[in-house]
């Protein structure tokens, strides 16, 4: 089995600046959803978002896809918001379809599921938000939903 690393800094901030689109599998239209707050912050940045759930219809005023295979593009990264025993079969859709990374958000964590995707020529990134990422390597980590207790009058900076 291939040992699966993990994404230093480097190389989630290259992933984050070279992707243009990002499939958030099982993200729910539930307001008070973590997944859903993720949505709302990431259809604010350039990335074309593409909610994946069979379960609605539309999220955030977006069309929602029944699965990878029915999105009208490849994703660059597929986004994970669903229990760690359905991660094998999404990262099976994620090689089937021809994305580049599989990200599992906070909590979510699969080994061998990871290995596979690597093993598919895919990168993975586990048990980080890809919110804060994106926020905190574009320096909006405060404007986020996150207080970091810091004041300063240093710019935004693209990402």
């Amino acid at each position: 089995m291939t040992e699966v690393l993990e994404a230093d800094p480097r190389t989630r901030l290259r992933i984050i600046r070279d992707a243009e689109s990002v499939a958030l599998v099982g993200v729910s239209g539930n307001e008070l959803r973590a997944s859903n707050f993720v949505a709302a912050y990431l259809v604010r940045t350039s990335l074309r978002v593409y909610p994946v759930n069979p379960m609605y219809e539309e999220i955030l005023g977006l069309k929602c896809y029944p699965s990878l295979a029915d999105l009208p593009e490849t994703p660059d990264i597929v986004c994970v918001f669903r229990r760690p025993d359905a991660i094998p079969g999404v990262v099976e859709e994620a090689i089937s379809a021809g994305a580049k990374v599989v990200w599992m958000q906070l909590g979510l964590r699969h080994d061998e599921a990871a290995a596979r995707a690597v093993e598919a020529g895919l990168e993975v990134v586990q048990d980080r938000c890809l919110k804060i990422e994106h926020a905190r390597f574009s320096g909006r980590l405060n404007l986020a939903g996150f207080d970091t207790g810091v004041i300063s009058s240093r710019r935004r900076r693209e990402i």
